[in-house]
């Protein structure tokens, strides 16, 4: 239990700085679902608009340090891989 204000302040702060990240980590996992959605439906225009968005999530929470940027890296490259095994990309 936090005794002095200081350290009741930084408990109320982690609350808040969790929720929030909670919610990007969450918008930034539906992207990649978007993305995967997409390929498996076979529409090359859509899964391009998808791709495009979710790398952008990714890198903002990246650059946030919500997620590592090794594993952003990792995310961005196992996605496009997939897009250009079937073609999606030139």
């Amino acid at each position: 239990m936090a005794n002095t204000l200081q350290s009741k302040k930084r408990v109320r702060q982690s609350i808040k700085k969790n929720i929030h990240n909670s919610s990007q980590r969450s918008s930034y996992r539906t992207a990649i679902k978007s993305v995967r959605k997409s390929i498996a439906s076979g529409n090359k225009e859509i899964t391009l608009i998808f791709y495009k968005k979710a790398i952008s999530k990714i890198d903002i929470i990246a650059n946030k340090k919500i997620i590592h940027k090794n594993k952003a890296a990792r995310q961005k490259r196992k996605l496009y891989k997939v897009i250009k095994e079937l073609n999606f990309i030139s």
